[in-house]
């Protein structure tokens, strides 16, 4: 049996990736979090052998959680379930750890297959993402960004401000500020307009 954690902050989709799961028998959804911090805990005290995570959650979210899980049980196979699109989170969630990608707008059969084929050592994420992964020659700017940048860009992009993003990751205004400074000499753009700009152009926004 697949022992499965279901973690996201909307009681609605979490209860209908457990009503989908109920219909396998092979998989087992033994526990839920709402929130990043809850997941963490959840997985200190627990074995679980497949974690079902988004990546925009309170608190301890995205490509942080999921190198703090992996952090804490290695063999834990992380799949990222996410409202963003594979081109702009597949490849760092993979890096951080995570065995497989899936966009929520995936058929229930993908998910289920997904699963399985990562809780039996494989790694799942969808053609388009693997060329990506590989054809990129070039690296984009954005690439250059760290996780931390990449997550404030994202919220940026957003239209949030520097208090709200440091209220979401935790992060003093200051600091924030540093990151977007550094964000936008990286990317060699001028303003957050410019940002928004260049976030459309690469498919960094849904």
């Amino acid at each position: 049996m697949i022992r499965v954690l279901i973690a996201d902050d909307h009681k609605i989709v979490r209860d209908g990736l457990r009503r989908i799961l109920a219909a396998t028998s092979d998989i087992e959804v033994v526990a839920e979090a709402a929130s990043g911090d809850e997941t963490l805990a959840l997985v200190k005290a627990n074995d679980y052998d497949v974690a079902m995570l988004d990546l925009s959650m309170p608190g301890l979210a995205g490509i942080a959680l999921v190198k703090r899980l992996k952090a804490e049980k290695p063999k834990l196979r992380v799949l990222v379930l996410s409202m963003h699109g594979e081109h702009q989170y597949a490849a760092r969630a993979l890096k951080a750890g995570a065995s497989g990608y899936l966009t929520k707008d995936s058929a229930s059969e993908q998910l289920v297959g997904a699963l399985r084929k990562i809780a039996a050592g494989g790694v799942h994420i969808s053609d388009a993402a693997a060329a990506s992964l590989v054809g990129s020659a070039q690296p984009a700017a954005h690439e250059g960004l760290s996780d931390r940048e990449f997550e404030v860009l994202r919220l940026l992009v957003e239209g949030l401000g520097p208090t709200e993003i440091g209220e979401k990751l935790h992060l003093s205004v200051k600091t924030v500020s540093t990151h977007k400074t550094r964000i936008l000499d990286k990317l060699k753009v001028g303003s957050t307009a410019e940002l928004v700009r260049y976030a459309l152009q690469h498919k960094l926004v849904d």
